[in-house]
Parts: structure tokens; sequence; C-alpha cells
């Protein structure tokens, strides 16, 4: 039975990727050696963390004046992270869009010396939908506005990024890095957790423009990203087989086409669910339209016990993780870039095949 893995991550990976890793698991480069076993100060890992940084910036054109950061402690750690390194003795501006954008608020709000506004929320309808931001309400004197530009539960995601003026924005981009057409330029800072688009679990990209770099030292140095800057991300052992998967997952970008030709499969994968979510009488989408995610797309029946009877069916198919996340229930399906088109068909005929058994 062919299983197809629609975990929101850590999440599948591309299968040749896997290949490749398997095929220099146990001696990288006839080094004797596997990549888990390499010093990082070594030429051999220098050449595997240099290579992924070049193929990040040239997948997503990151401009020179960008710090790339390979980092630990996932997106979360960056929650307090940020406003840290970028807020002390300043006022953060935030826009509440679901769980992940909840936390961040919540982690800056336990830092003494940050004013945390909140500028916009869509939590008055179940975060269904992305709020629009009042240019207005963005004060010019704030250290950044922070934005989750895909909500990995809640199957939203920023269409466009928001002008805020000369306050940079920070942007949460975990479930939609690599996988979207925005420009890195209107970004101050760009965060990601690396298990959905990336890689696997432990590994953490910051990209951040040279003038954001935190002036004053911060108390804990593994969280001072002028620090890190400084030692090109090893100023500790990074995770180093994390970073050598990433930069297998950047080759098979960069062969498949880039960022545009992945984004153009993604955008294929989600119409195809999406118009079958549409064309049902039993499913539906609990997520605006102008506001829906191409990654991680939620569904529903209307009823609990469908809805849990679709799940377990679902299981015994081959059908992993479609479960929704426990705060909102329902089915998710996460199309990141490395899972098959193949495998959307196949829910597509499953839900329909479920449509007519229970009606």
């Amino acid at each position: 039975m062919t299983v197809y893995n629609f975990s929101a991550g850590p999440a599948v990976l591309p299968h040749t990727v896997l290949e490749k890793a398997q095929s220099e698991l146990l001696d990288y480069r006839n080094s004797g050696m596997s990549v888990m076993e390499l010093s990082h100060r070594s030429s051999l890992f220098e050449e595997i963390i240099q290579d992924a940084e070049n193929l990040l910036r040239e997948l997503m054109a990151i401009p020179e004046n960008y710090q790339v950061l390979f980092l630990q402690g996932g997106a979360s750690l960056q929650f307090s992270t940020i406003p840290l390194n970028l807020a002390r003795h300043k006022k953060a501006l935030y826009v509440n869009t679901g769980s992940w954008s909840q936390k961040a608020i919540e982690a800056a709000q336990q830092i003494a010396d940050v004013t945390v506004d909140v500028i916009a929320s869509s939590e008055d309808k179940q975060f269904s939908y992305i709020p629009d931001i009042d240019p207005s309400s963005i004060d010019q004197d704030a250290a950044y506005l922070h934005i989750t530009t895909n909500n990995t539960i809640e199957g939203t995601a920023f269409q466009t990024i928001p002008n805020a003026g000369i306050v940079p924005v920070v942007a949460d981009m975990s479930s939609n890095i690599l996988a979207n057409d925005y420009q890195v330029e209107d970004f101050g800072l760009i965060y990601a957790g690396a298990q959905k688009n990336i890689g696997p679990a432990g590994l953490t990209v910051v990209i951040i423009r040279d003038d954001l770099l935190n002036d004053e030292a911060i108390f804990a140095p593994m969280l001072d990203y002028r620090l890190q800057a400084k030692n090109d991300s090893l100023y500790n052992t990074p995770p180093t087989y994390a970073i050598y998967i990433a930069k297998l997952v950047f080759e098979w970008l960069q062969e498949l086409g880039g960022v545009k030709e992945i984004l153009a499969q993604d955008r294929q994968k989600a119409a195809l669910l999406y118009q079958a979510i549409e064309k049902s009488t039993l499913f539906s989408s609990p997520v605006a339209e102008d506001s829906r995610s191409l990654t991680n797309i939620p569904f529903v029946t209307g009823d609990t016990e469908l809805d849990r009877l679709f799940n377990e069916q679902a299981v015994k198919a081959g059908f992993e993780n479609l479960k929704g996340h426990r705060s909102v229930g329902g089915m998710r399906a996460s199309l990141y870039n490395a899972f098959p088109i193949e495998g959307v068909q196949a829910l597509v005929d499953f839900m329909q095949a479920f449509e007519a058994e229970v009606k």
C-alpha cells in the first residue's frame, strides 16, 4: 500500500534527497565518516554550510545586505530572540492570525522592556481570514511589524505583504518558505523552522538585514544575532546533519527549476484539492476564499462523528496525518513542496468515495 504523509511537520521530504542521504550516510565523499561524524570546523562541513547558504541565496534572491543564519531551537525560540535583539526599550507591533502568532505575542510580552501592540487580529472569526491592516495603525517609531505569513493550523496565508512604511516587517515563514513569490527586500527579518519545506526538525533559518543586527550584546550569546553572524552560524556546534539535508533539498529545488517552478506545482496541487472541496456537498473549507493557504488546507464535514470516521478510514487507506490540529478538529492536508500531486489526486478520489458511501 502506498502511504501519503500529510503531516504539518515534520513533513515529507523529497524521495531523491532521502536516497542521496542514504548513499552518503556511512561515507561522505570518501572521508570514511558520516556527515553526522564530521567536525563542524572541518573543511568538508564548511563546504556543506557554505553551499547551503549560497543555494538558498540563489533560490530566494537574497540581497548581499542580508545575513543568512542556520540556528537551533525552532521558530519558537525566535519568538523571544527577535524582541530581545530588535525591540528592547521599544514598541513591537504584531498581527494576530492564529496559534503561532499568539505564541509569538505571548513570548514578546514576557520581556520587561518591550512594549507589545497587537494592531490587527482575526480572532473574532476563529482566525478564518487574514485581517486588513490599517496603515495609520503602524507606528513609524516601532521596532518592527511581526506577521505569520502562513498559518499552519488555521489554513490562512498572506497573499500580499503589508506596507509598513519604514518599519521593518518580521515574518515567521516556517510553513511557506520557498513556496511563495514574496520578495526578501520587503522584509527586515525572515525566520523559519526547517521541518516543513527545508529539511528535518532541529534547524531554523534566519534571514536578517544587516542594519537590524543588534547594537547591544544580548545576555545569552546563543540568542545574539550579531554574534551568530560574526561566527558564520558556527558559534557552537550547529545542527550539522539537518544543514546537510537542507543543502540537498535546496539542490533538489534548484534542479526542478527553482521557486517559480515549485510554486506553480504547489498551486496546481492546492487547486485540485480546493476544487474537490468546493464541488462536494459533504466537505467544506472553514477559510475565507481570499485568505486560503497553498500549503495547509483544512476541511470539515460539519459533523464531528463523520470527521472521526473519515480520519479512521483515511489511515487504513494509507493517508497519514490528515487529522486536523487538536485545537480545531476536522481534517488538514499539508501539501508542502515535496508532497506529490499523485497523493492529492488519491486523496480527492478517497474523499469522493467516502462521500458516496455516507450519503
